[in-house]
């Protein structure tokens, strides 16, 4: 049965990666979700898509010339534009405390250089054992950097190819990296490339898919999980397609 996974929590009904947008897609009755990461100045991981501040905040600078405790103290609701509390740029540690019920977390690492994506996968063990999420994590990224950096140092936690355009072969480079998820955007999506994922062995996850018809399409296809903005409507839709 197909899954769904809350985009950045639950995107179009709440400012995005924000521990409201979480709140919203639990509401849903949607145990997974899709966040993005990037490290402060100090090293903590923060839970944002962009690296510069601009968009969901309205101020200047990039992620990674704050501390995490300046960065907890913005305000990150500019993502959904009306929104009337403010919502601080959480930490992935907060995250984790807040949302026990969560099943899955899709741990986007938005990472460049190997130095730093050994940073960045350190700190998700840590945290992962902490909170004894080992199991219900993956951290997927389009950073081939970052991935052959996780499959050389044997790291214990499973990765995800992020591909959005295709130009090598999605299912080969997932193969190559020892990736256990291929998050694919679903420009790509064809049955046979589906079936040939899974028979793999790979989780197939689709994004972002919003529309409702997309979404049926991507079910009958038999994807294994759905990342929308909409988790209420996604589940509808998944509903509807099992009582069918």
């Amino acid at each position: 049965m197909t899954q769904i996974v809350g985009h950045r929590g639950a995107r179009g009904e709440a400012p995005e990666n924000t521990l409201p947008s979480f709140a919203k897609a639990l509401a849903a009755g949607v145990k997974r979700v899709e966040l993005d990461l990037h490290l402060s100045a100090d090293q903590q991981l923060m839970v944002i898509h962009d690296p510069t501040l601009k968009r969901t905040t309205g101020l200047r600078g990039k992620v990674a010339e704050h501390s995490a405790a300046d960065l907890q103290r913005m305000d990150a609701r500019l993502g959904l534009p009306g929104w009337p509390e403010p919502c601080p740029i959480p930490t992935l540690e907060q995250v984790f405390s807040n949302f026990p019920q969560i099943e899955n977390y899709q741990l986007e690492v938005k990472s460049g250089s190997a130095a730093q994506s050994r940073i960045v996968l350190a700190a998700i063990l840590e945290l992962a054992e902490r909170f004894d999420m080992q199991q219900r994590v993956v951290v997927t990224s389009s950073s081939r950097t970052l991935l052959a950096t996780a499959r050389d140092i044997h790291y214990p936690l499973p990765t995800g190819l992020v591909e959005e355009y295709g130009l090598l072969d999605p299912l080969k480079s997932a193969s190559r990296y020892q990736c256990t998820y291929l998050v694919l955007k679903w420009t790509l999506c064809r049955p046979a490339r589906i079936r040939q994922a899974q028979a793999q062995g790979l989780h197939v996850s689709v994004w972002t898919v919003n529309d409702i018809e997309l979404m049926q399409r991507l079910v009958d296809m038999g994807v294994d999980s759905i990342i929308t903005d909409y988790p209420q409507r996604a589940m509808q839709v998944v509903a509807e397609h099992n009582r069918a």
